[in-house]
């Protein structure tokens, strides 16, 4: 186990050499010298919150309770724009954003989620614990926002809707459909003839129940733990588009804070994205079964007809200037040829 060391802890004032000893700072009443908010957009019981969850618990013991990271599930703390400005100006210390919606600041931050480009989680991985992954990261600090190393998985998107099955690109025609608020699925779903409206995800469920949206698009994982099989009836996987959560830190914190606890964040936070990977993949194989026990009808779609409407209404020339040459030729590998 990784103690904080000695200086550190003298330098921060915060207990004396006999309290080395891990949570040894908790047993003795002291207070955390690090008081850290952590806001999330999703629901608490969400794989993204349980992991976190852990992670702070050892990073608490670890540090001898000199770290307090305290959880803000569900848009506690505001819509995601609302934790962006925050995180930005500092009120805000950490967070986990998808990567699509972190693009209204940061563009490349959505390079992954352009439509129906990956074929499955091995293309997604080597991309972004490879070159992509590595290409996003640097646009993110250049905003002095300091991301993580392990991205944290969102899952594959798939549409459900209450009044029928998606099939083709024909039953997208005029739905009313639930997006994030993100200008590529929103230009991706108008593309497809969809009538797509930008909302938050808290605000989700309350416009499906009362028929302001008629559908929505969300992996698996979220459809279940936000209950929108309650006011939904079909779910088509589509797989149209993947998307990864980025923890983190507001930059001029994360540079005030003692290398040590860096290293013990990183450690923990890293460590638990690897674990809520592993747990989307078990969950994939079980959750489809569980939410047609719930009342979801599934089908399954060939993507090609898609692709191809997205192509012919220049979707994806459009996505390639606004990325630019070289995020495309790193992605390219990892996708094929998009036409």
């Amino acid at each position: 186990m990784n103690v904080i060391n000695r200086r550190t802890l003298l330098q921060s004032g915060a207990i004396a050499a006999s309290a080395l000893v891990p949570g040894i700072a908790l047993a003795q009443g002291r207070k955390p010298e690090f008081r850290l908010k952590l806001g999330t957009d999703l629901p608490a019981s969400h794989s993204v919150n349980e992991r976190l969850k852990e992670a702070i618990a050892a990073i608490a013991k670890e540090t001898g309770g000199l770290v307090d990271i305290q959880l803000f599930p569900n848009n506690q703390l505001g819509s995601d724009s609302d934790m962006m400005s925050q995180l930005r100006s500092g009120a805000l210390e950490l967070a986990t954003f998808p990567g699509t919606v972190m693009s209204t600041l940061i563009p490349a931050t959505a390079l992954t989620g352009a439509g129906f480009l990956f074929s499955g989680y091995d293309k997604v991985w080597a991309a972004m614990d490879g070159t992509v992954g590595n290409y996003i990261r640097a646009s993110i600090e250049k905003v002095n926002i300091v991301p993580f190393t392990t991205v944290w998985d969102n899952g594959f998107r798939q549409i459900t809707t209450s009044t029928k099955p998606i099939r083709t690109p024909e039953d997208l025609k005029n739905l009313k459909i639930r997006v994030p608020v993100v200008p590529l699925w929103v230009s991706m779903f108008k593309a497809l003839g969809a009538a797509p409206a930008s909302l938050p995800l808290s605000e989700a469920y309350q416009a499906l129940q009362t028929k302001v949206a008629d559908g929505q698009e969300n992996p698996l994982a979220l459809i279940e733990s936000a209950k929108f099989y309650e006011v939904q009836k079909y779910c088509s996987l589509t797989n149209h588009s993947w998307d990864g959560f980025w923890f983190v830190a507001n930059g001029r914190l994360w540079k005030s804070l003692p290398p040590d606890i860096q290293k013990v964040l990183t450690k923990h936070i890293n460590a638990a994205a690897v674990k809520q990977r592993e747990d989307i993949a078990r969950a994939n194989v079980d959750l489809q079964k569980q939410l047609e026990a719930k009342g979801l009808l599934f089908n399954t779609v060939d993507s090609s007809a898609f692709r191809k409407v997205l192509s012919d209404a220049g979707f994806y020339t459009q996505v390639k200037e606004r990325f630019g040459a070289q995020a495309w030729s790193l992605l390219q590998p990892f996708v094929g040829d998009i036409a």
